[in-house]
């Protein structure tokens, strides 16, 4: 088997955006992480209790797309926070088929207490970078999911043909 040019490699990994933005995605993992560990916290768990931290809590079905996953890895994803007492989990009063996820007092008292160090983490990363990066990041990410989810249901082969 002979190895693809190098040229080419080296292309793709200077250019493709899905490597770039998983790169991206892991280092920023790994400072939020280290960041929330002291309160016994992943930065995927704080995301997931902010997000439930609403007047009304959502339902799975609710949640799964604010977040960007499916249903079965944010139920997966809940069971911990559940033994730990942070989420409650209960059938849904109007459709009993549907569950409602809501944040409890223990929840919203370890997000109050990890907020400072997720701010100070943020504050150091939003000042190592340039001075508008920041705000620009966060919009381009915010357009990245939709377009993306257009481009896939296009019905157009990666080439920019119609599919057959």
């Amino acid at each position: 088997m002979k190895p693809l040019d190098r040229d080419i490699v080296a292309h793709v990994a200077q250019t493709c955006l899905c490597l770039h933005a998983q790169r991206a995605a892991r280092a920023l993992a790994r400072l939020f992480d280290k960041a929330l560990k002291p309160y016994g916290l992943s930065n995927g768990q704080f995301s997931l209790l902010m997000a439930l931290n609403r007047p009304e809590p959502p339902t799975i079905g609710e949640l799964a797309p604010f977040l960007a996953m499916d249903r079965t890895s944010l139920t997966a994803a809940l069971k911990p926070l559940q033994r730990r007492g942070l989420v409650g989990v209960e059938a849904d009063r109007a459709d009993r088929r549907s569950r409602r996820v809501r944040i409890t007092a223990e929840g919203v008292a370890l997000l109050e207490a990890a907020l400072p160090s997720w701010r100070d983490t943020h504050a150091r990363l939003d000042a190592a970078l340039d001075a508008d990066a920041p705000n620009r990041l966060r919009a381009d990410m915010r357009r990245v999911p939709p377009i993306a989810a257009m481009l896939s249901a296009s019905g157009m082969e990666p080439d920019g043909q119609p599919q057959d």
